[in-house]
């Protein structure tokens, strides 16, 4: 019996270890969903602090509660920054962040530091993974040749697959066991060893015919949401203009029971995918002489969204003659979207540093974010505002940046003295400025 067969056998018996590197909101989730369908699982992060957090029975994720990372604990779930101990495990899925860097070009340096990280303790009858989200042939271009450098050759003594992250956090329907998965192999082989990998975890698999069909298929899921999402906040700038209601339009159009999606506007794109992959696809369709001019402009307007947002709380200082420099802003949600905790890209951090930069005095308040989280491009020294009548008050301006269902808008609406609403949460008054 040889390496893929011995694989195959582990996999098919349930006696498959699994390992999963970066241990945020896409590895964390799938290494708890493993646990529970009973397979070992060993968690790696390069963060000493959510290794010990996790060790000790702890969450840094608001929904993952400790009950479940204890849960997960006592079926032998632990995590580690020792990537020596990769050779424990049979299945290895890379589940790191691929951001753009400070030129909005692809940083595969997490992915590829990870997989450097894994090759000296590499070995024959290795299932390699990689789920985070990235151009079109960075499996076979990147991770397949470095594999084949140490005599891993995939389909032959190893195997190795893609399969892109679905995750929604704050999703009440959808969680990682029900999501449809796709996944595509270097070799059929691959292929069937990852998919029977996967389907211990999730209910649903859709295997396709290549890596670079899978990887294309994440680009395409997120590019369709974020030209929307531009559209309708280009719409949204027109019907300002205009003097209509950009929100009641939305509503009114999605009436109609067929040929329409209601995408609605917003201060800007959040998350780390739909800000962030569009730009993986224009940067490698450049490689073959095409202009992705669709999908740059949709990027353009999404971009422009938060500085169409300080102007809109300029104007409506304005009219009460007073100006951003010096005045009291009070920012309503740091997530970039609501009831849940992660501010990955978030267009609400873009906000409060441009409305900083002129001169305001900013707070932020956000029951699921307690303190400004670190990033690699804002720091605030801030902790989130409880919110009260007399503090309300005390602001000259509440801009809701995120409309978390915990707000409780009845009181913002009785003591705030000017509110800019980016979310069309509110109805609009002469103290509510829809922006």
């Amino acid at each position: 019996m040889n390496d893929l067969q011995q694989l195959q056998e582990r996999i098919e018996t349930g006696g498959v270890v699994v390992g999963i590197y970066g241990l945020g909101y896409v590895g964390l989730p799938l290494a708890l969903r493993f646990t529970e369908a009973g397979i070992k699982v060993i968690g790696f992060d390069i963060d000493e602090s959510k290794v010990n957090a996790l060790n000790a029975g702890q969450s840094y994720i608001e929904r993952l509660t400790p009950d479940l990372i204890a849960s997960a604990r006592a079926k032998g779930f632990e995590a580690t920054n020792d990537f020596a101990r990769s050779t424990e495990a049979d299945a290895l899925i890379v589940c790191v962040p691929t951001p753009l860097d400070h030129h909005r070009e692809p940083d595969l340096s997490y992915v590829l530091a990870t997989v450097e990280a894994i090759l000296p303790h590499f070995r024959a009858g290795h299932l390699l993974s990689l789920e985070s989200t990235t151009w079109p042939g960075t499996t076979d271009e990147e991770l397949a040749p470095r594999l084949q450098a140490c005599g891993f050759v995939p389909g032959r003594n190893c195997a190795l697959v893609f399969s892109p992250e679905r995750e929604d956090p704050g999703n009440p329907t959808y969680a990682t066991h029900n999501i449809p998965k796709v996944i595509g192999g270097m070799t059929p082989s691959c292929l069937q060893l990852g998919k029977a990998l996967y389907e211990h975890a999730i209910e649903t698999m859709v295997p396709v015919s290549s890596t670079r069909v899978a990887e294309m298929s994440k680009l395409l899921e997120n590019i369709h949401r974020a030209v929307n999402i531009g559209l309708v906040n280009e719409m949204k700038i027109v019907a300002d203009k205009m003097d209509i209601n950009i929100h009641e339009v939305i509503r009114a159009a999605a009436t109609k029971p067929f040929g329409f999606v209601p995408y609605t506007p917003g201060p800007g794109l959040g998350g780390h995918c739909i800000p962030i992959d569009p730009f993986y696809l224009t940067w490698k369709a450049r490689e073959y002489g095409i202009n992705t001019r669709f999908i740059e402009l949709a990027g353009e307007i999404n971009h422009y969204m938060p500085h169409w947002v300080v102007q809109k709380v300029a104007d409506a200082l304005n009219e009460r003659c007073k100006s951003i420099k010096g005045s009291r802003i009070l920012i309503l949600g740091l997530a970039y979207k609501k009831n849940i905790d992660d501010t990955r890209e978030s267009p609400a951090v873009e906000i409060m540093s441009l409305l900083e930069a002129k001169g305001a005095q900013i707070d932020y308040s956000d029951p699921h974010v307690p303190s400004f989280p670190r990033k690699r491009d804002y720091h605030f020294e801030l902790s989130s505002v409880p919110l009260s009548p007399e503090r309300i008050r005390g602001y000259d301006c509440l801009l809701i940046a995120t409309d978390h269902d915990d707000f409780d808008y009845e009181l913002l609406s009785e003591h705030a003295g000017l509110i800019v609403d980016t979310r069309g949460r509110m109805k609009e008054s002469e103290k509510v400025v829809i922006a």
